[in-house]
C-alpha cells in the first residue's frame, strides 16, 4: 500500500508510536511518506534517519512563535489550541499535492495536534477529482479530553492546570466531532475509547452506535531488540529509574510525587537508594529535584536527572527497579511497557497500569499512595528472587502482547477501510 502518513511534529524514538508505525510499516513492504515538521536542527536529523529507514519525507519548519501565534488565534473561536498548535499551511499545500501526485490508498493523520490537517484533507478529498479516494485514519492515541479531566483535578503545576481548564470544554466537543470526519479514530487503549464513548453519547447521542463503531484500539508496542531483556540480578543493587518526556505535565507531577512523597519513607529504611530521573526538557521543577539532598553513603547524588540520554534502553536496563507513580494521564504508558521488556521490574500505580492487561504481584507490582508505593519498592529492594521474577514475567508479557508487528498488522486491516460516502 502507498500511505501518507500525516503527524504534527518529527517522528524519533521518543514520539515512539509514530516512528515505529512508519519503520514497521516501511519493514513491511508498504510506501510510506511523512508530512511533517521540524523545530530543531536535531528533528531535521530525526527525519533523516527516517528517510534512511526507506521513508519518502515531506518536512516544513515550524517556528515557536507560529505556534503560539495559532494559539492566540483559538483563544477567540470554539476549536481547541491542541488542534490548532501545529497548523502550517505550507505543510497543508504540500499535503494536497502529494495527494494528486502519488496515488494513495490511505492517509494516516496523528493526534488531536495533527487533526486539522486531517480536516484539511477531507475537504480536498470532497472537492477533488481524484480516481481514487483513501479512506482517512485519525490516530487520536489518548483522549486528551479524559487526559484534561484528570489533570484539572491532580496536576501539581499551576500552568497546567489553568491551560486544561481553558482547553477541557472545547476539546470534549472537538473530539466528538472529529470522529463523525473520519473513516476510523484510533486511540491506544479501552480506556480511551470508552471515553471517546461517553463524549459521543454526550453530544451526538443520536449518532452513537454508527459512531462508536468507527473506534478502533491499537495499543503501543515495544521494540523488543533495542529494549533487550537484561538479568535483573545483574544491576546495581539500589538504582530506581524513572523515564519519559519531563516537560510532560502528567509527568512533571509524577516526579514531584516520587522525590518529595514515596522516596523519604525509602529513605529513611534505605538510605543507600539513588533516583535516576530520565527523560528529554526537564523542567524546572523537575531540575530541582536534584537538589537539596544529602548524597549517597558512596558520595554519589540521591537524586540524578539527566536530560535527554543517547540510549534510554541502557538506563532502563542498568537500574534495579523502574517506576511509574503517575497521578493521572491516558492511554498505555510506554515507559512501564519498556522496562518490562528490559526486565526491570516496575512499581506502578492503577493508573499508570489501567490500560495494561496485567495483574499486581504477576508481572510487577501496583501500589497506590506514598506509602504503599514506598513499601513495595522496599519489598523490591529486599527481595531479589521477587525481582528475577517479575522481571522474567514482564518480558514474557510485552513479548506475546506488544509487538509493533502485531499492531502494525491490525493497522493495515485499518487501511482497507472503505471510503465515506
Amino acid at each position: 500500500m502507498n500511505i501518507l502518513f500525516v503527524v504534527p511534529y518529527a517522528p524519533n524514538p521518543v514520539r515512539v508510536r509514530p516512528y515505529e508505525f512508519i519503520r514497521t510499516l516501511v519493514r513491511r513492504g508498504h510506501q510510506v511518506t511523512v508530512a511533517t515538521l521540524w523545530t530543531s536542527e536535531q528533528e531535521r536529523s530525526d527525519l533523516e534517519q527516517l528517510k534512511a529507514a526507506g521513508a519518502g519525507v515531506i518536512a516544513e519548519p515550524m517556528h515557536t512563535a507560529h505556534s503560539l501565534l495559532n494559539s492566540a488565534r483559538a483563544l477567540l473561536g470554539p476549536t481547541p489550541l491542541q488542534a490548532s498548535y501545529s497548523w502550517n499551511p505550507r505543510l497543508m499545500t504540500r499535503i494536497r499535492e502529494a495527494l494528486q501526485r502519488l496515488h494513495v490508498d490511505a492517509v494516516h493523520v496523528e493526534h488531536l495536534r495533527g487533526s486539522r490537517y486531517a480536516v484539511g484533507v477531507r475537504t480536498f478529498l470532497n472537492n477533488a477529482a481524484l480516481p481514487a479516494r483513501p479512506p482517512i485514519i485519525w490516530d487520536s492515541v489518548d483522549s486528551i479530553s479524559y487526559l484534561f479531566e484528570q489533570a484539572v483535578q491532580t496536576s501539581r503545576t499551576l500552568r497546567s492546570r489553568l491551560i486544561t481548564g481553558i482547553e477541557l470544554e472545547r476539546t470534549r466537543r472537538h473530539e466528538a466531532w472529529l470522529v463523525g470526519q473520519f473513516e476510523r479514530t484510533l486511540v491506544t487503549s479501552a480506556l480511551d475509547r470508552a471515553a471517546f464513548v461517553g463524549l459521543l453519547n454526550e453530544y451526538f447521542p443520536e449518532a452513537l452506535p454508527a459512531l462508536a463503531e468507527r473506534i478502533e484500539v491499537i495499543p503501543n508496542g515495544v521494540d523488543l531488540e533495542r529494549f533487550a531483556f537484561r538479568d535483573p540480578l545483574e544491576r546495581p543493587p539500589a538504582t530506581i529509574i524513572f523515564s519519559g518526556k519531563m516537560s510532560y505535565h502528567a509527568n512533571v507531577t509524577a516526579a514531584l510525587h516520587l522525590v518529595n512523597d514515596v522516596m523519604p519513607l525509602v529513605w529513611a529504611q534505605r538510605p543507600d537508594v539513588q533516583v535516576w530521573i530520565v527523560g528529554r526538557d526537564p523542567t524546572a521543577e523537575v531540575r530541582k529535584l536534584a537538589e537539596g539532598h544529602p548524597p549517597l553513603p558512596s558520595g554519589k547524588p540521591r537524586v540524578m536527572v539527566t536530560g535527554a540520554v543517547p540510549d534510554m534502553a541502557e538506563y532502563i536496563q542498568a537500574a534495579t527497579i523502574a517506576v511509574a507513580p503517575l497521578l493521572y494521564g491516558a492511554g498505555i504508558q510506554n515507559k512501564a511497557l519498556e522496562a518490562l521488556a528490559c526486565g526491570t521490574p516496575v512499581v506502578a500505580t492503577h493508573q499508570a497500569t489501567a490500560a495494561l492487561n496485567v495483574v499486581s504481584g504477576r508481572e510487577l507490582l501496583i501500589a497506590d499512595g506514598a506509602e504503599a508505593f514506598a513499601q513495595a519498592l522496599l519489598t523490591l529492594l529486599a527481595d531479589p528472587a521477587l525481582r528475577a521474577r517479575l522481571g522474567a514475567a514482564g518480558r514474557r508479557f510485552v513479548e506475546a502482547h506488544h509487538s509493533w508487528d502485531a499492531a502494525v498488522a491490525r493497522l493495515e486491516a485499518i487501511y482497507q477501510t472503505p471510503p465515506l460516502r
